[in-house]
């Protein structure tokens, strides 16, 4: 039975890509610290969907703990891979608090690489972010465009995750995937992302707030498509970097109209000005993906906003309570 380690296990794309390892009857070690960025009844809420799998092995761990994340691997049969989801996420708030960000982001992924190395695991993938491609970025954006500019200290922590991966690829050969993901939504994201934003302001009568005109675009892909994609980057490739997601684009005010009709509520849109941190656009060129890994998305965003809007109804007593103001 072959054994992964995936990091932010609570995490609301890695517990996806957790739940189909284990649906596939691989056994998976999670780890994730539960910490309270945001609210920690939508990591329990995907971790209880993980922990009825008897072949899942939860730990609440922080991989900035290198040898207590060691200690915990003994215990197991050596990891084929180590999926490395963990992560401090969001543009805003690294800007308040890059120290964390860069403790998390950069130390903890060289901690794992570290336990790679030291373990000969055969395998490593880092989640890492379609913001690194800064402002400039041509659309859509292939892997190959300009890097070297993120706007923000999230996207900065992320750019110097990927090049130590490239490091230990080069030094002692580690097969690597870099995955840059692109908007991702789906059932129980994350409260600062503007899918669970929206549902809940429509639905709960609150006022929408939309930085900058609303014309802005960002390129979607549904939770599941990009689950299956990051499984699929398994397979050994030496190094490579890989697009995953933002296949689909849509304006901000686009997305909002959609969501009305869904939720049949008016949006009660209230305008403030561009965050200097938001980048105005997002969209991916997917080819290599496809090239490479064989990736397809197959749910488009006709089919996926209403699964979110039905996620949310279903939980409605306590995701209506979740803060979405940060």
């Amino acid at each position: 039975m072959p054994t992964y380690l995936v990091t932010g296990a609570a995490g609301f794309i890695a517990s996806r890509v957790c739940e189909f390892l284990l649906e596939d009857n691989h056994q998976v070690i999670g780890m994730d610290n539960l910490d309270d960025t945001y609210d920690v009844r939508l990591k329990q809420w995907r971790l209880n969907r993980l922990i009825k799998f008897s072949n899942f092995y939860f730990y609440q761990q922080d991989i900035c703990q290198r040898e207590r994340v060691t200690e915990i691997l003994h215990q197991h049969p050596r990891p084929d891979a180590i999926i490395n989801l963990a992560a401090k996420a969001g543009v805003r708030d690294s800007i308040q608090d890059p120290w964390s960000y860069y403790q998390t982001n950069l130390i903890g992924t060289l901690n794992l690489l570290e336990i790679a190395k030291q373990l000969s695991v055969k395998k490593f993938i880092l989640a890492s972010t379609s913001s690194i491609y800064g402002e400039n970025a041509p659309y859509p954006t292939p892997e190959n465009a300009e890097s070297s500019y993120p706007l923000q200290p999230y996207a900065a922590s992320k750019k110097a995750a990927e090049v130590l991966c490239y490091s230990y690829h080069y030094l002692f050969n580690l097969d690597i995937t870099v995955v840059r993901y692109f908007t991702v939504y789906g059932p129980a994201g994350r409260p600062g992302m503007v899918m669970f934003r929206f549902t809940q302001w429509i639905s709960e009568n609150k006022p929408v707030i939309v930085y900058g005109d609303g014309l802005q675009t960002r390129g979607f892909t549904y939770l599941d498509d990009i689950a299956r994609g990051t499984i699929s980057a398994l397979k050994p490739l030496g190094f490579e970097i890989i697009n995953l997601g933002g296949h689909q684009t849509i304006t901000i005010l686009n997305l909002i109209d959609q969501l009305e009709k869904i939720i049949n509520k008016k949006a009660q849109v209230e305008f403030q000005p561009a965050h200097k941190a938001d980048m105005s656009a997002s969209w991916a060129d997917t080819t290599k993906a496809k090239q490479i890994l064989g990736w397809n998305p197959q749910i488009d965003l006709e089919s996926g906003l209403p699964k979110i809007v039905d996620w949310y109804n279903q939980e409605r007593s306590w995701a209506s309570q979740v803060d979405t103001s940060k």
